[in-house]
Protein backbone atom coordinates (compact mmCIF):
# COMPACT_ATOMS: atom_id res chain seq x y z
CA UNK A 1 0.00 0.00 0.00
CA UNK A 2 1.35 3.92 -0.36
CA UNK A 3 -0.07 7.12 0.30
CA UNK A 4 1.57 10.61 -0.22
CA UNK A 5 2.23 12.56 2.30
CA UNK A 6 3.24 15.65 1.41
CA UNK A 7 6.33 15.21 -1.45
CA UNK A 8 6.60 11.90 0.51
CA UNK A 9 5.74 8.10 -0.76
CA UNK A 10 4.93 6.19 2.31
CA UNK A 11 5.02 2.39 1.27
CA UNK A 12 3.75 -0.38 3.82
CA UNK A 13 4.47 -3.57 3.46
CA UNK A 14 3.68 -6.97 5.29
CA UNK A 15 6.75 -8.10 7.09
CA UNK A 16 10.16 -7.20 8.46
CA UNK A 17 11.64 -9.68 5.34
CA UNK A 18 9.12 -7.69 2.79
CA UNK A 19 11.25 -4.32 3.24
CA UNK A 20 14.55 -5.85 2.80
CA UNK A 21 13.36 -7.55 -0.69
CA UNK A 22 11.51 -4.52 -1.59
CA UNK A 23 14.83 -2.50 -1.04
CA UNK A 24 16.96 -5.30 -3.25
CA UNK A 25 14.15 -4.59 -6.03
CA UNK A 26 14.60 -0.82 -5.75
CA UNK A 27 18.20 -1.00 -6.29
CA UNK A 28 17.98 -4.10 -8.60
CA UNK A 29 15.77 -2.01 -10.70
CA UNK A 30 17.50 1.19 -11.04
CA UNK A 31 21.17 -0.75 -12.17
CA UNK A 32 19.43 -2.83 -14.81
CA UNK A 33 17.36 0.13 -15.65
CA UNK A 34 20.80 2.11 -16.22
CA UNK A 35 23.07 -0.79 -17.81
CA UNK A 36 20.20 -1.30 -20.45
CA UNK A 37 20.64 2.44 -21.69
CA UNK A 38 24.41 2.38 -21.46
CA UNK A 39 24.20 4.37 -18.00
CA UNK A 40 26.62 4.34 -15.01
CA UNK A 41 24.77 4.10 -11.85
CA UNK A 42 25.51 5.68 -8.80
CA UNK A 43 24.59 5.05 -5.35
CA UNK A 44 24.10 5.95 -1.80
CA UNK A 45 24.03 2.83 -0.01
CA UNK A 46 23.98 1.88 3.99
CA UNK A 47 25.17 -0.34 6.77
CA UNK A 48 22.11 -0.64 8.78
CA UNK A 49 20.45 -2.26 7.61
CA UNK A 50 22.41 -4.40 5.58
CA UNK A 51 19.84 -7.53 5.35
CA UNK A 52 18.88 -6.37 2.06
CA UNK A 53 22.32 -7.53 0.10
CA UNK A 54 22.03 -10.93 0.50
CA UNK A 55 18.50 -10.60 -1.20
CA UNK A 56 20.57 -8.68 -3.84
CA UNK A 57 23.19 -11.11 -4.00
CA UNK A 58 21.37 -13.68 -5.32
CA UNK A 59 19.24 -12.00 -7.46
CA UNK A 60 22.40 -10.34 -9.14
CA UNK A 61 23.79 -13.68 -9.84
CA UNK A 62 20.86 -15.29 -11.14
CA UNK A 63 19.71 -12.99 -13.05
CA UNK A 64 23.65 -12.32 -13.99
CA UNK A 65 23.16 -8.30 -13.49
CA UNK A 66 26.47 -6.66 -14.73
CA UNK A 67 27.74 -4.36 -11.51
CA UNK A 68 31.07 -2.94 -13.57
CA UNK A 69 29.15 0.44 -14.15
CA UNK A 70 28.02 0.56 -10.90
CA UNK A 71 29.19 3.35 -7.61
CA UNK A 72 28.71 2.45 -4.09
CA UNK A 73 29.65 5.33 -2.02
CA UNK A 74 28.69 4.18 1.60
CA UNK A 75 26.94 6.69 4.05
CA UNK A 76 29.28 6.20 6.77
CA UNK A 77 32.03 5.12 8.80
CA UNK A 78 33.01 4.50 12.31
CA UNK A 79 35.91 6.55 13.68
CA UNK A 80 37.84 5.69 16.98
CA UNK A 81 38.56 9.83 17.25
CA UNK A 82 38.35 12.60 15.31
CA UNK A 83 41.38 11.98 13.60
CA UNK A 84 41.43 8.23 13.24
CA UNK A 85 39.32 5.57 11.44
CA UNK A 86 37.92 2.27 12.74
CA UNK A 87 40.19 -0.88 11.55
CA UNK A 88 38.48 -2.39 8.39
CA UNK A 89 38.92 -5.23 10.65
CA UNK A 90 37.36 -4.35 13.18
CA UNK A 91 34.30 -6.19 14.45
CA UNK A 92 31.94 -2.89 14.16
CA UNK A 93 33.83 -1.36 10.83
CA UNK A 94 31.31 -0.81 8.18
CA UNK A 95 33.55 -1.67 5.74
CA UNK A 96 34.28 -5.13 7.00
CA UNK A 97 30.24 -5.85 6.80
CA UNK A 98 29.91 -4.36 2.94
CA UNK A 99 33.07 -6.97 2.19
CA UNK A 100 31.42 -9.55 4.59
CA UNK A 101 27.96 -9.40 3.58
CA UNK A 102 27.52 -8.10 -0.31
CA UNK A 103 31.20 -7.71 -1.92
CA UNK A 104 32.56 -11.37 -1.38
CA UNK A 105 29.27 -13.05 -2.28
CA UNK A 106 28.62 -11.63 -5.50
CA UNK A 107 30.23 -13.43 -8.77
CA UNK A 108 33.76 -11.56 -9.61
CA UNK A 109 32.88 -11.75 -13.24
CA UNK A 110 29.66 -8.95 -12.35
CA UNK A 111 31.07 -7.36 -9.35
CA UNK A 112 32.62 -3.87 -9.72
CA UNK A 113 36.09 -2.82 -9.28
CA UNK A 114 37.38 -2.16 -5.67
CA UNK A 115 38.06 1.79 -6.84
CA UNK A 116 33.96 1.82 -7.15
CA UNK A 117 32.92 1.29 -3.60
CA UNK A 118 33.94 4.08 -1.98
CA UNK A 119 33.93 5.21 1.72
CA UNK A 120 34.08 8.67 3.27
CA UNK A 121 37.57 8.84 4.65
CA UNK A 122 39.00 11.65 6.80
CA UNK A 123 41.03 13.88 5.44
CA UNK A 124 39.28 13.27 2.10
CA UNK A 125 36.11 14.47 2.72
CA UNK A 126 35.92 17.40 0.01
CA UNK A 127 37.45 14.76 -2.63
CA UNK A 128 34.23 11.97 -2.10
CA UNK A 129 31.76 15.01 -2.57
CA UNK A 130 33.76 16.29 -5.81
CA UNK A 131 33.85 12.76 -7.28
CA UNK A 132 30.08 12.59 -5.98
CA UNK A 133 29.62 15.54 -8.82
CA UNK A 134 32.13 14.61 -11.21
CA UNK A 135 29.70 11.11 -11.83
CA UNK A 136 26.98 13.44 -12.47
CA UNK A 137 25.10 13.48 -8.90
CA UNK A 138 23.60 10.16 -7.29
CA UNK A 139 20.98 8.00 -8.83
CA UNK A 140 19.72 6.65 -5.83
CA UNK A 141 20.20 6.76 -2.02
CA UNK A 142 19.33 3.93 0.54
CA UNK A 143 19.34 4.64 3.60
CA UNK A 144 17.35 3.81 7.58
CA UNK A 145 16.24 6.38 9.88
CA UNK A 146 17.93 6.83 13.34
CA UNK A 147 15.99 7.00 16.66
CA UNK A 148 16.67 11.24 16.86
CA UNK A 149 15.58 11.20 12.93
CA UNK A 150 19.37 11.18 11.54
CA UNK A 151 19.88 10.19 8.38
CA UNK A 152 23.43 8.39 7.70
CA UNK A 153 25.41 10.06 10.69
CA UNK A 154 24.05 13.62 10.38
CA UNK A 155 23.11 13.77 13.85
CA UNK A 156 20.39 16.32 15.39
CA UNK A 157 21.22 19.41 15.97
CA UNK A 158 21.08 20.56 20.01
CA UNK A 159 17.51 22.90 20.48
CA UNK A 160 19.88 26.15 21.10
CA UNK A 161 21.75 25.52 18.04
CA UNK A 162 21.44 28.65 15.66
CA UNK A 163 21.97 26.51 12.36
CA UNK A 164 18.62 27.16 9.80
CA UNK A 165 17.18 24.00 8.13
CA UNK A 166 18.75 25.54 5.20
CA UNK A 167 21.93 25.49 5.91
CA UNK A 168 21.71 22.20 7.77
CA UNK A 169 20.67 20.93 4.36
CA UNK A 170 23.99 22.38 2.70
CA UNK A 171 26.28 20.30 5.33
CA UNK A 172 29.05 18.11 3.44
CA UNK A 173 31.15 15.10 4.21
CA UNK A 174 32.49 15.57 7.63
CA UNK A 175 33.77 14.34 11.05
CA UNK A 176 31.26 14.19 14.03
CA UNK A 177 30.43 13.16 17.42
CA UNK A 178 27.79 10.14 17.97
CA UNK A 179 25.11 10.84 20.14
CA UNK A 180 24.38 9.38 23.22
CA UNK A 181 21.16 8.54 21.50
CA UNK A 182 22.66 6.98 18.12
CA UNK A 183 25.22 5.06 20.44
CA UNK A 184 22.47 3.51 23.02
CA UNK A 185 20.53 2.62 19.90
CA UNK A 186 23.15 1.05 18.66
CA UNK A 187 24.57 -0.87 21.13
CA UNK A 188 21.96 -2.67 21.33
CA UNK A 189 21.09 -3.13 18.05
CA UNK A 190 24.50 -4.49 16.84
CA UNK A 191 26.42 -4.99 20.40
CA UNK A 192 24.30 -6.77 22.47
CA UNK A 193 24.04 -3.92 24.58
CA UNK A 194 27.73 -2.76 25.02
CA UNK A 195 27.42 0.75 25.08
CA UNK A 196 30.73 1.46 26.45
CA UNK A 197 32.47 -0.78 23.19
CA UNK A 198 30.87 1.55 20.91
CA UNK A 199 32.27 4.02 18.75
CA UNK A 200 31.62 7.87 19.70
CA UNK A 201 32.99 9.15 16.20
CA UNK A 202 32.21 8.92 12.80
CA UNK A 203 32.78 10.60 9.70
CA UNK A 204 29.47 10.61 7.25
CA UNK A 205 27.92 11.98 4.23
CA UNK A 206 26.31 15.05 3.87
CA UNK A 207 22.49 16.01 4.06
CA UNK A 208 23.86 18.10 0.31
CA UNK A 209 24.71 14.90 -1.16
CA UNK A 210 21.71 13.11 0.42
CA UNK A 211 18.67 15.87 -0.79
CA UNK A 212 20.60 16.24 -4.50
CA UNK A 213 20.15 12.43 -4.73
CA UNK A 214 17.51 12.16 -7.90
CA UNK A 215 15.89 9.43 -6.17
CA UNK A 216 16.01 8.62 -2.03
CA UNK A 217 15.06 5.53 -0.74
CA UNK A 218 14.27 5.38 3.63
CA UNK A 219 13.62 1.85 4.75
CA UNK A 220 11.96 1.25 8.27
CA UNK A 221 12.40 -2.27 9.66
CA UNK A 222 12.57 -2.08 13.56
CA UNK A 223 9.04 -1.07 15.55
CA UNK A 224 10.97 1.70 17.35
CA UNK A 225 11.08 3.82 14.41
CA UNK A 226 7.25 4.34 14.58
CA UNK A 227 8.20 7.00 17.29
CA UNK A 228 10.41 9.10 15.26
CA UNK A 229 8.92 8.57 11.70
CA UNK A 230 5.82 10.58 12.42
CA UNK A 231 7.57 13.67 13.37
CA UNK A 232 9.81 13.05 9.89
CA UNK A 233 6.49 13.13 8.15
CA UNK A 234 4.15 15.79 10.16
CA UNK A 235 6.67 18.52 11.45
CA UNK A 236 8.03 21.34 9.75
CA UNK A 237 12.20 20.68 7.78
CA UNK A 238 13.93 20.96 10.80
CA UNK A 239 17.94 20.32 11.53
CA UNK A 240 16.68 19.13 15.25
CA UNK A 241 15.03 16.25 13.04
CA UNK A 242 17.39 16.08 10.12
CA UNK A 243 15.04 13.15 8.37
CA UNK A 244 12.03 16.01 8.07
CA UNK A 245 14.28 17.75 5.16
CA UNK A 246 13.66 15.05 3.32
CA UNK A 247 10.30 16.95 2.87
CA UNK A 248 12.22 19.18 -0.14
CA UNK A 249 13.16 16.21 -1.84
CA UNK A 250 10.38 15.31 -4.67
CA UNK A 251 11.44 11.70 -5.15
CA UNK A 252 11.39 10.44 -1.53
CA UNK A 253 9.59 6.73 -0.57
CA UNK A 254 9.54 5.66 2.97
CA UNK A 255 9.30 1.68 3.19
CA UNK A 256 7.69 0.13 6.46
CA UNK A 257 6.15 -2.84 7.59
CA UNK A 258 2.60 -3.43 9.51
CA UNK A 259 4.43 -3.10 12.98
CA UNK A 260 6.03 0.23 12.38
CA UNK A 261 3.12 1.79 10.31
CA UNK A 262 0.61 0.75 12.43
CA UNK A 263 -1.60 3.96 14.20
CA UNK A 264 0.68 6.37 12.42
CA UNK A 265 -2.09 7.33 10.09
CA UNK A 266 -5.26 7.55 12.94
Amino acid sequence: MERKVGAITFKTVEKEWDVYFDMALVMLEEIMKNNSRGKKTVMIVPVGPTDHYPILTRLVSQLKVSLKNVWFFNMDEYMISPNEMISPNHVMSFKKRMDDEFYSRVDEDLLMPKEQRLFPCVGKEKEYDSLIESLGGVDLCIGGLGINGHIAFNEAAEENDPITAEQFSNLPTRVLPITRETQTINAYGYQRGDLRGMPKWCITIGMKQILQSRKIYIALNRPWQHGIVKHVLFDKPQPQIPATLLQWNNNTTICAYKAVEEGLFE
